[in-house]
This record gives C-alpha cells, sequence and structure tokens, in this order.
C-alpha cells in the first residue's frame, strides 16, 4: 500500500463498511467540526463542500505517507437538504415528508493526502412507501434516527418495511458509497 488509510468518521456504519474492503485502516476522530454551507450550493456540492471542510481540519495532522477519508451524507426530499434531526419531532417531521415519494442520498466523499486531493458525491434515488403515523412512531421510538440524515438507517426497520425502489448504489445510502471510494483509491495509484 502506498499510503497508510485514515477514515476520519465517527460513524459505526461507515467503519464496518470500509472494513469489508479488507484494507488496512486507522480510525481517526477530530471532534466537533461545523457542518454548515453556504446556501448557493447544490446537494451535490454541499455534500462535497461538508467533506473538504472536514478533510481540512485533518490536514494538519497527516504525514505524506497518510491519505484520510472524510465524507458527509444528506438527503434531499425536493428542495430541501435533511441533515441529521435534532429531536425525535424532527426525525417524525423527516419521515413524514419522504414518505410516499422519492428523495435522492447524495454522499460527498474526499480523498486527501499532504500532496493531492481528490473529491466527488455520490448519488442514489430511494423511493419510500406511503408510511402510516403508527409505522414512523414506532421507528423513531425504538431505533436511533438522530445520528442518521434524513433520519433513517435503510439497513434498519424502516428500510425493510418502507423502501419500495432504489437505483444507485445501497451502500451509498448507508453512508459510505465503498465501490466508488475502492474504484478512486485504485486509481490514486493508493491502493
Amino acid at each position: 500500500m502506498k499510503y497508510q488509510l485514515i477514515l476520519a468518521s465517527q460513524s459505526p456504519r461507515r467503519r464496518e463498511l470500509f472494513s469489508h474492503l479488507d484494507l488496512p485502516f486507522e480510525v481517526r476522530v477530530i471532534e466537533d467540526i461545523a457542518e454548515d454551507f453556504p446556501a448557493d450550493l447544490t446537494p451535490e456540492q454541499t455534500a462535497v463542500f461538508i467533506a473538504e471542510k472536514k478533510a481540512r481540519a485533518y490536514m494538519p495532522t497527516i504525514t505524506e505517507t497518510e491519505l484520510v477519508i472524510t465524507a458527509d451524507t444528506i438527503v434531499v426530499a425536493g428542495d430541501l437538504i435533511l441533515g441529521k434531526p435534532v429531536d425525535k419531532a424532527d426525525a417524525r417531521r423527516m419521515l413524514k415528508l419522504l414518505s410516499h415519494r422519492t428523495h435522492q442520498v447524495i454522499t460527498g466523499v474526499c480523498l486527501s493526502t499532504t500532496a493531492l486531493q481528490k473529491s466527488f458525491s455520490v448519488t442514489t434515488d430511494v423511493s419510500f412507501k406511503q408510511l402510516s403515523d403508527t409505522e414512523i412512531d414506532y421507528y423513531v421510538e425504538k431505533y436511533q434516527p438522530l445520528d442518521k440524515a434524513g433520519a433513517y438507517g435503510i439497513q434498519e426497520w424502516i428500510g425493510y418495511i418502507g423502501v419500495k425502489a432504489l437505483h444507485g448504489s445501497y451502500f451509498n445510502v448507508v453512508g459510505f458509497p465503498v465501490q466508488r471510494i475502492y474504484q478512486e483509491l485504485q486509481q490514486m495509484g493508493a491502493i
């Protein structure tokens, strides 16, 4: 391996998905990196902007033999960008917005060394059935929607009962487009 891979993420889902690529990596986390963004960006630009912002926080800490991977996932319903809900009421609101419609899950990724940086986004279309208030309440109370963009995890109960169609990468919806990341690491000569 040309670089030591650093996964800069608190997400247990990203850690698990990345581990399945059978590449050695370590996890480093810098707490409280602001995820704000300019209002005039497209959703794809927003996801990449936040991933690059996270990367900038790590740049002073890496050596020339390390490659840091940062990512940010957003959910887009119509013209609204949905991040992580602030509370259970906000989670219910988001799930009602996503009910009986197709939305986009966009993950921005930034691969950075001290010499170069590669950024990209991956978009997946997800269609939900009509979710009842009872189903939304059950999910919000039993699962942990507050740490997930759009207030849901496709790999959890709501995904099993609610998702009726998916176009694009399933793993992107989980929060980490591993196929594209692997491809980009190969093209960079990192693996």
